[in-house]
């Protein structure tokens, strides 16, 4: 059974910069698909970026384009978020996801089979 886990979440100031890592472990890992996703209080959740696991290729949300960076590495097994510039509308609790098809809509939760339990941003104005 694959378990995610993720880590690096913290309190950081407008401006700054983390990096959330969700790392994979169990059974043999070779997902499609990975994601990150986000949820505020009282917000649903909120897709923020996607990779695919054998090429790379990366999708943003509009909200995260050109400030957020999703990564991975496929001999650790772990995916990563390098937030920059972050807002404080940024603060959430950060979850990774992977979805073992394509997905069609990769901004939709409910596609996503594998769920960490999530790590806490917060950026304080």
């Amino acid at each position: 059974q694959v378990q995610l886990v993720e880590s690096g979440g913290g309190l950081v100031q407008a401006g700054g910069s983390l990096r959330l890592s969700c790392a994979a472990s169990g059974s043999t890992f070779s997902p499609y698909r990975m994601a990150w996703f986000r949820q505020a209080p009282g917000k649903e959740r909120e897709f923020v970026a996607t990779i695919r696991w054998n090429d790379g290729s990366t999708i943003y949300a509009d909200s995260t384009k050109g400030r957020f960076i999703i990564s991975r590495d496929n001999a650790k097994n772990t995916v990563y978020l390098q937030m920059n510039s972050l807002k404080s509308e940024d603060t959430a609790v950060y979850y990774c996801a992977a979805a073992n098809a394509v997905v069609l809509r990769v901004s939709d939760s409910g596609r996503y089979t594998r769920w960490g339990q999530g790590t806490q941003v917060t950026v304080s104005s």
